[in-house]
C-alpha cells in the first residue's frame, strides 16, 4: 500500500503538473489517459496490499484495523476506490448529465487531494508504529517521515494553483 500511495498515486497526480511532469509535452487527453492508468495501478496495488495485510494479520491471530494507521489506511483505500469511480464521470462525460465538465474537474481535483492527504497521513501513522520505529530510527526515521509530508505539500501546491486559486480569481 505504501508503494501505491507514495509512488504511483503521487505520479498519477503530478502528470498534470507543468513543472514536475515528464509528460508535460503531451496533449491533455494523453495526460488524462496516463493519469487514469497510474490511478488504476495505484488502486490495484493498494487493494493487493490491503489483502496481504489482512491475510498476514489473520495468520498471526491479530485484530484487523485496530490502530489509527490501519483505520486511516482502510479509509484511504476505500476513498481512492470511490474517487476512481467519480473520475469515470470525467473520462466518460455522457455519464454526468447536467454537470459542467469544469465543475466536475474542480470537484474531482479537490476530493482527490483530500484522499491523497488521507493516504499520506496513513503512511506517517504507519511510520509511528512499533514495528517501523524498531526497524528505522534516528535521522533515517525523520527522513522517511519527510517524504510523504513534502510530497503532500507539492501535490497541494499543484492542485491549489491549477484549480482553486484560478477559479477563485475568475469570479
Amino acid at each position: 500500500m505504501a508503494l501505491a500511495f507514495s509512488l504511483l498515486l503521487t505520479q498519477a497526480l503530478l502528470v498534470f503538473s507543468p513543472e514536475a511532469s515528464p509528460l508535460r509535452s503531451l496533449s491533455r487527453k494523453a495526460k488524462v489517459r496516463a493519469h487514469w492508468a497510474l490511478q488504476v495501478l495505484a488502486l490495484l496495488c493498494a487493494l493487493l496490499g490491503l489483502a496481504l495485510v489482512a491475510y498476514h494479520k489473520e495468520l498471526q491471530g491479530k485484530g484487523h484495523f485496530h490502530t489509527w494507521h490501519g483505520r486511516a489506511g482502510l479509509l484511504a483505500v476505500l476513498y481512492a476506490g470511490g474517487q476512481s469511480l467519480g473520475g469515470l464521470l470525467l473520462l466518460y462525460p455522457k455519464l454526468a448529465r447536467g454537470w459542467p465538465p469544469g465543475k466536475l474537474r474542480l470537484y474531482h481535483a479537490t476530493a482527490g487531494l483530500v484522499g491523497y492527504l488521507l493516504g499520506c497521513a496513513s503512511l506517517v501513522l504507519g511510520m509511528c508504529s512499533l514495528w517501523f520505529t524498531a526497524a528505522v530510527s534516528g535521522a533515517a526515521w525523520y527522513l522517511a517521515v519527510l517524504c510523504p509530508l513534502l510530497s503532500s505539500l507539492v501535490v497541494m501546491n499543484q492542485v491549489s494553483n491549477a484549480y482553486l486559486y484560478r477559479k477563485r480569481s475568475q469570479h
